[in-house]
């Protein structure tokens, strides 16, 4: 406001000076400030009141924009008007040359802007850069290659010039029609991907480190081929994106970009989500999380988080993976109230004191054995887990009174050959009893989807330690398939499934199933990695065929013969019985924890398969029907 003033006290005495047609010398100037500088104390307090009035001094000058130019003249104007009006009644504005109340507000509109601009350069670190050629001086800056819609990338180089990142925009590939062989904020905008590759090159060929950032999906990694991107990256090339909402996690000094990881790379464009209804289910509410340490109970963690929970709970039986996640937790989100649990889902008792202690409004049970092979060596300890501990979360959520319970559950728990699909099969048995039990007011869900990219345990990170020792690349079977999502997708479509129940208390009860696209062949998948790490499958790097592993399917699906599907939100299915009734009862998993327990792992197979026959019996049930075994690997 001070600035303002003092511009306006040297418009009017410039007004006058040049309206008086005395020159420009000393003593024309000095003669002018004498005559004028109480017409000019005036003025600035004039044009002070106006913009008290206006809210003109809201405006931050570092940040100012095209918007903000129009209240400046605004008050500008209407501030010379007024005073004319007040000079006309006193004296019929015979103290003033008659043009000084002209050329003022134009003086005081030039120098105001003026420093505007002056003020936006020092801060607006490419318009100090623009000028560097003039200086000088040199930009050292790392080149960039920006991707997206024009509208986008117009809002990304505002941000990257006040960021302070260690990139200069070199140039933009956008689908945006008419945008070809033009600039925007200097920067020339390329023929398409071509453009793109050959400056890049040239680049790299000089010893220039440069990158490539990716702003939206209408034009995505894929798009520019996976064999390019490769060469690409192995010539040190950085690809980049920008962080969504969720890890930025509100925070003003996140970095406006980051490094894609090759699982994203590797992923079909994933799914947008208006994140109102997310917010809704989480925003302000206690919520715990089992296997918080997880792969998808930690991005859980991130998710509800972001969405701004008033009380996050964290369990999970692994010291490291408890540790990991709540320090990211504490330094992204310091001042979320949270709580971590280092306690088993097996231990109920230790599980009901928790729950008891913390009240949950919102249960994510993400806690399980998942990996395969593995337990189907380990049949005793995939019933604890996944179906013992999904019946303890299940009661303590009851007992404390939570509002919903969401399963996180598999595409492998359909038409099950294998324990960890059946085991998990069972599990969403347990909590599809609780949904038709008697006695809580908990809202209990299902939530299945199939693989995850980068999850621990998947495909992906085998593979990468694979191709980064030489290879070979090995892969059960040449036509082999699978669904697969990232990560942040997964959870986002996860939560999306909560709030779609949450907001139908009154709706059917059942499965909800994630669109996951097309499933994708392990061995495309394969080749694609290899690409990306700018290396030729069969010549550099060799596939090998291992053969099929235990309990392991050629093709995963979603649901199975026994349920109906139907959409019933974005990239969502709500999957329901053909026969309602379906339960789990407490004698079943009693029996099936006491034969877990001895460590006898042939009975707790044959129980396992046993038992998930005659719960299909029930989904199944019609006259006559009988308990038909379930084929097993």
């Amino acid at each position: 406001m001070a600035t303002r003033a003092g511009v306006r006290v040297v418009a009017m005495i410039g007004g006058y000076l040049v309206a008086s047609g005395n020159g420009l010398t000393p003593d024309a100037i000095l003669d002018a400030t004498r005559s004028a500088w109480e017409f000019a104390l005036v003025f600035a307090a004039l044009g002070l009141a106006l913009d008290l009035v206006f809210r003109t001094d809201r405006a931050l000058w570092r940040y100012v924009s095209i918007v903000d130019v129009g209240p400046i003249v605004r008050t500008s104007l209407l501030t010379a008007a007024i005073f004319l009006v007040f000079s006309f009644f006193l004296d019929r504005g015979a103290s003033l040359p008659r043009s000084t109340l002209l050329i003022a507000p134009i003086f005081d509109i030039g120098m105001t802007l003026a420093l505007v601009l002056l003020r936006r350069i020092v801060h607006d670190k490419e318009a100090l850069l623009a000028i560097a050629p003039f200086v000088g001086s040199r930009d050292e800056r790392k080149p960039l290659i920006v991707v997206g819609a024009m509208d986008r990338v117009e809002t990304f180089l505002r941000e990257l010039a006040r960021s302070g990142e260690a990139y200069r925009p070199a140039g933009i590939v956008t689908d945006t029609r008419g945008a070809a062989t033009r600039e925007l904020r200097g920067t020339p905008v390329l023929s398409g991907a071509a453009g793109a590759f050959e400056i890049l090159e040239d680049l790299t060929d000089h010893d220039i480190e440069a990158a490539i950032v990716f702003l939206d999906d209408t034009l995505t990694p894929v798009d520019f081929g996976v064999e390019r991107l490769g060469q690409l990256r192995t010539r040190g090339v950085h690809l980049l994106r920008v962080p969504s909402l969720v890890e930025v996690g509100g925070k003003a000094d996140e970095p406006v970009m980051r490094r894609f990881e090759l699982e994203e790379l590797l992923a079909r464009p994933p799914v947008r989500l208006d994140d109102g209804p997310l917010r809704a289910l989480v925003a302000g509410k206690r919520v715990l999380v089992t296997g918080a340490g997880g792969s998808i109970g930690s991005e859980i963690c991130r998710q509800v988080a972001s969405l701004g929970c008033g009380h996050l709970v964290l369990v999970d039986n692994s010291e490291f993976g408890l540790f990991k996640i709540e320090q990211e937790i504490a330094t992204r989100w310091p001042t979320l109230s949270r709580r971590e649990y280092l306690y088993d889902v097996r231990n109920k008792a230790l599980l009901k004191d928790a729950f008891e202690a913390e009240r949950p409004e919102v249960v994510f049970h993400a806690a399980a054995l998942k990996h395969v092979p593995l337990m189907e060596k380990h049949p005793c300890e995939s019933v604890l887990t996944n179906v013992v501990g999904t019946w303890n979360v299940a009661e303590a959520a009851n007992a404390a009174g939570v509002k919903h319970m969401v399963f996180i559950s598999t595409d492998k728990a359909v038409d099950p050959p294998n324990v960890m699909g059946a085991t998990k099969r069972l599990a969403e048995a347990v909590v599809r009893a609780q949904q038709t039990g008697e006695g809580g007011n908990t809202r209990f869900s299902v939530v299945r989807f199939g693989n995850v990219l980068g999850s621990a345990g998947s495909v992906v990170p085998t593979f990468r330690a694979q191709i980064e020792r030489g290879g070979p690349v090995t892969l059960t079977h040449p036509d082999i398939e699978r669904y697969f999502m990232t990560i942040p997708e997964a959870v986002q479509l996860v939560l999306h499934a909560t709030a779609h129940s949450a907001g139908q208390p009154d709706g059917p009860l059942g499965v909800f199933v994630l669109d996951m696209g097309q499933p994708v062949k392990i061995i495309d998948l394969a080749r694609q990695l290899i690409g990306l790490y700018g290396k030729v499958p069969g010549k550099d790097i060799e596939i090998e065929v291992t053969g099929l592993r235990p309990g392991e399917k050629l093709f995963e699906e979603l649901v199975d013969s026994t349920e109906v599907a139907e959409m019933c939100g974005q990239s969502l299915m709500c999957v329901t019985d053909r026969i309602e009734g379906v339960r789990m009862t407490e004698r079943m998993v009693h029996k099936l924890e006491q034969t877990a327990r001895t460590g006898d792992n042939a009975a707790a197979r044959t129980l396992i398969f046993d038992t998930l026959a005659r719960v299909r019996a029930v989904e199944d049930e019609r006259p006559g029907a009988e308990v038909v075994p379930i084929k097993r690997a």
